[in-house]
This record gives structure tokens, C-alpha cells and sequence, in this order.
């Protein structure tokens, strides 16, 4: 476990009420992190990865126990507070690119902005910045569907980086790629570490994990093993 962690979880529990059932998704997971670290999250669907993604990235709330990134307890955080680490420090990437198919690649980056209270001058220097980091900056005008999936997922990693986050939360980030596209996405995830960010990801195969530094394998909302 490393120590003085960027983020920090004790006893975190994540438990889904369904009316009729109870679903225990997390059940008492403690670990840290260290900034900087590029963390792999191992174990099959339904052992708790994206779970714990949500609670890490502030979309969702444990049932129990303490999370805290940065020195900051998220339990204690209403939910505009909430929104406001979420905007300010995680930059999320999905599997489902959820670009916007009617908006270029530019307006996409541009969509976290919005409510942003900054000048629209550094606004663009920021998309522009994203655009450039993630290498797509060339097909900025395109719509989504005018791109392969290598490119829609480097948007993606743009829009997560428009707010120049610490902290980004990959998770099956190059589940719908080929191994070249898989590769350069990770090559890319790679270089933004670093540059000095904390990234998690999550993932079933073994070749994206393998820019990981440290890994966290999870079983039925445990975790199980840790090197």
C-alpha cells in the first residue's frame, strides 16, 4: 500500500438498494494511492472496478467508510461542491466515447467549459491545448462520426483534459479499439502521466494495464490482491 496517498480509502462500502435486494458493489475496500501513479484495476465484470471509478470521480457516493483525493473528504461535499471537484480535478474516460455526434470534435472539448466562469479567449487556449495534447487537434472541425475509433477516443481523452486535471479515470478505455489504436491510447495515457498526473485505470486486458505501476485486482467488491 503506498503511503501519504493522493487518494485515500477506508473501509469504503458501496451498497445498491433495489427495492426488493440489496447489492453489496464494494464491501469495505481500503487502499492508497500516490500521486503520480498509474494504478491498474483487475478482476472481472461485476468484482466493483467501475465502482469504484464512480466514488474516486465524484459520480457517485459510498454507502459507508471514508474517500478522500487531495486531503479532500468527498463524503462531506454537497452535491454542488461535487460537481465542482469533479470539474476542477477528474478528467473521466469512458469505453462509450459519448462525444456528442452533432458537435465537431472542437465543440465537444468545448461542452465542460461552458459552465466555467473564465474569459472565452483562455476558454479556447484551453481546447486548443487539450486538442494538441491528445494529437486530434488535426481533425478538430470533424463531426464524431466522421472519424475511426482511434481518433473518437483521442477526442475523448481531449475532452478529459480541457480542464487540466490531476486526477483521470480511464475505464475500458481501449475496449472497442485494435491493438494499434489500443496502443497509441495508452501510449498517450502514458506520456500524460508523465506530465505529472495520478491515472486509474480499469480494464480486462492485460496489454493496456501494462503501462500500469502498481495493480489492484478486485473479486465480488474486495480487494483481493495488491503489487
Amino acid at each position: 500500500m503506498a503511503v501519504n496517498g493522493y487518494i485515500r480509502a477506508q473501509q469504503i462500502s458501496k451498497i445498491y438498494d433495489t427495492g426488493s435486494l440489496a447489492v453489496t458493489a464494494l464491501a469495505e475496500v481500503s487502499f492508497s494511492i500516490a500521486q503520480g501513479e498509474i494504478i491498474g484495476l483487475i478482476g472481472p465484470s461485476g468484482a466493483g472496478k467501475s465502482t469504484l471509478l464512480n466514488l474516486i470521480g465524484g459520480l457517485d457516493r459510498a454507502t459507508s467508510g471514508t474517500l478522500t483525493v487531495g486531503g479532500t473528504e468527498l463524503a462531506v461535499l454537497d452535491d454542488e461542491s461535487l460537481a465542482v471537484y469533479r470539474r476542477n480535478t477528474v478528467g473521466f474516460i469512458f469505453q462509450a466515447k459519448t462525444l456528442m455526434p452533432a458537435l465537431t470534435v472542437y465543440e465537444n472539448c468545448m461542452l465542460p467549459l461552458i459552465p466555467v466562469p473564465l474569459p472565452e479567449s483562455e476558454k479556447h487556449q484551453r481546447v486548443e491545448k487539450a486538442l494538441e495534447e491528445a494529437n486530434i487537434a488535426h481533425r478538430a472541425m470533424h463531426l464524431p462520426g466522421e472519424l475511426s475509433g482511434g481518433e473518437q477516443q483521442r477526442a475523448a481523452v481531449a475532452r478529459a483534459l480541457v480542464n487540466d486535471p490531476q486526477l483521470l479515470l480511464a475505464d475500458e478505455p481501449t475496449g472497442e479499439l485494435d491493438a494499434e489504436n489500443a496502443m497509441r491510447i495508452m501510449q498517450l495515457l502514458q506520456a500524460l502521466n508523465e506530465q505529472g498526473r495520478t491515472i486509474i485505470v480499469a480494464s480486462h486486458d492485460p496489454t493496456t494495464l501494462q503501462i500500469a505501476n502498481r495493480y489492484l485486482r478486485l473479486s465480488d467488491g474486495t480487494i483481493v490482491e495488491e503489487w
